[in-house]
């Protein structure tokens, strides 16, 4: 699968062109896109960097990105358009042996290019790639108030695993319940009955 090749070793980029006639590279991710990954970071709402696992607008949050990949817990697909970043999709894994099987997946598509299908792109080359490294299961962590990834992941055959009432805190200290989503990737197919608004 040429996904999967984009999953192992390759760093060949993969060229595609989206419903509407935009062409966009995917490619993993490395240090080098450390800066263009700082712009994309903070174009994008501040709803969608909220609450990952680093702050990723700032460029000590892009730094420990960087180190994660570079260790292998992090494994990334950056989507470009001339050069510039307008997605990517990451899967983290702990290095824990009891739970090396088991991905956190997470997906970010620039607010000019949803509803376009690069979501949908990202998504499956991020499973193939989740596949390839010996991930079994996905899980992907949301507010409750983010109703539009809920549906994304539903879509893609996510279930609710579980609700964690007051686990994170915004920037202004109020307290939000999390909502943990998984899929099994064993029989997971890439291909979804509706387009991905991601």
């Amino acid at each position: 699968m040429a996904t999967a090749a984009l999953a192992t070793t390759s760093k060949e980029p993969m060229p595609k062109t989206l419903p509407n006639g935009t062409n966009v590279v995917l490619r993993p991710m490395d240090a080098g896109d450390a800066t263009t990954m700082l712009a994309f970071a903070r174009s994008l709402p501040e709803a969608d960097v909220l609450f990952l696992r680093s702050d990723i607008t700032d460029p000590e949050g892009i730094a420990y990105w960087v180190a994660n990949i570079e260790n292998g817990t992090t494994t990334s697909i950056v989507a470009l358009v001339d050069e510039a970043i307008v997605g990517y999709a990451s899967v983290h894994r702990n290095p824990a042996r009891w739970t090396r099987g088991v991905g956190e997946i997470r997906v970010n598509v620039g607010p000019a290019y949803r509803s376009l299908g690069l979501g949908r792109l990202l998504v499956a080359a991020i499973f193939d790639l989740a596949r390839s490294l010996g991930v079994r299961k996905l899980s992907a962590q949301m507010t409750i108030e983010q109703q539009s990834a809920q549906a994304a992941f539903r879509r893609l055959g996510f279930q609710v695993e579980a609700v964690l009432a007051d686990w994170v805190e915004d920037r202004d200290g109020h307290r939000r319940d999390l909502l943990i989503m998984t899929y099994d990737l064993d029989g997971l197919t890439d291909m979804v009955d509706e387009p991905l608004s991601l």
